[in-house]
């Protein structure tokens, strides 16, 4: 089979491997394989993953071999959870298959879906209802990780809530927060171009970083944030969450933030505030997002701004760390790049 394969540090190739043994697992046949920035970070060699590992871990397809529980038969639309799991740590036991002990993710840990072929547990595999768009299917994965962070922070119609950091994943929170019924919502974010996604996203009010505190003052007379969530993980960003947050209020931190000593964590105390740091998804965070999407809750297709084919991972892999897209997608059915 056909599989985009790190070859080292920096270097990515496309080339015919072997395909792989189901082996008491269900296979998948890839038809879109979503880019992130763990991804980016992984063809960095940061973490270091050993050459010759099968990349990608966002994936939409079909089964092409059940699994040995049969549950999902041949030719079923599904979407993979990528986060592997146990099933028998106290983690798992306790409803946490995120922090899994023995867990990994595909693409990663064991070989992923930059190819025609995945093998995977079936319990990994979650059905896609006819009503999900194949734009849509390529957002769930990390919509269910949105999902997931916002299960840890509450949120009512009355509260205002603010995200700050405008890609893929602030407009997905943003979207998921309206669909909450959160009325006033605030973006953040540089961007002219994503300042107006992000009002066609849900956003009550936008504003440039160095405006956000009069935005978030001026739509709570003063009182700060119920929620804020933090999508561009960054230190600033982050310090700029605790500010904006109100009495009482919980700041998600989303993105991955690397160690910062300047983090004002005097105003945890003061304002009592709560810090979530969300790991992954669970399984039944994917099932709600599949939902979401099917219900029509969302617009997702949007967000997908560029495809390319297999054979170009590495341009689109390029395209990706260059920054000018939201959501870059591999068409691995075989479709050509739009």
């Amino acid at each position: 089979m056909l599989a985009a394969v790190l070859d080292g540090p920096g270097a990515v190739s496309v080339r015919e491997v072997a395909a792989p043994a189901a082996a008491g697992r269900a296979l998948v046949r890839v038809e879109q394989a979503g880019l992130c920035g763990t991804d980016l970070k992984i063809v960095a060699g940061e973490p270091p993953v050993p050459a010759g590992r099968v990349l990608g871990h966002e994936m939409s397809g079909r089964v092409e071999v059940a699994g040995p529980g049969g549950a999902l038969p041949a030719g079923t639309p599904v979407l993979v959870n990528p986060a592997l799991y146990c099933g028998l740590c106290p983690e798992c036991r306790n409803d946490l298959p995120n922090l899994c002990q023995h867990g990994g993710l595909l693409g990663r840990d064991a070989d992923g879906c930059f190819a025609e072929l995945v093998a995977v547990p079936e319990t990994q595999l979650h059905p896609l209802p006819g009503s999900v768009t194949a734009g849509q299917a390529a957002l769930l994965q990390v919509l269910s990780t949105c999902v997931h962070a916002q299960s840890l922070g509450p949120a009512a119609p009355s509260d205002t809530a603010v995200v700050i950091g405008l890609g893929v994943t602030g407009l997905l929170h943003l979207q998921l927060l309206r669909a909450r019924g959160v009325r006033t919502i605030v973006g953040v974010t540089r961007s002219a171009r994503k300042q107006e996604l992000a009002r066609q996203s849900g956003a009550s009010a936008v504003a440039a970083p160095p405006d956000a505190a009069a935005a978030v003052a001026a739509a709570t007379g003063g009182h700060g944030a119920g929620l804020v969530i933090e999508c561009a993980g960054a230190p600033g960003t982050l310090a700029q969450a605790t500010e904006l947050a109100g009495p009482g209020g919980t700041v998600i931190a989303f993105g991955i933030t690397p160690a910062a000593a300047a983090l004002p964590t005097y105003q945890w105390y003061y304002k009592e505030l709560t810090i979530r740091c969300p790991r992954a998804a669970r399984p039944r965070d994917v099932d709600t997002a599949i939902r979401l999407a099917a219900d029509r809750r969302l617009d997702l297709g949007p967000l997908v701004t560029a495809r390319f084919p297999l054979t170009r991972a590495a341009d689109a892999l390029a395209a990706a760390a260059a920054g000018g897209q939201l959501k870059v997608v591999l068409d691995v059915a075989g479709r050509e790049a739009s």
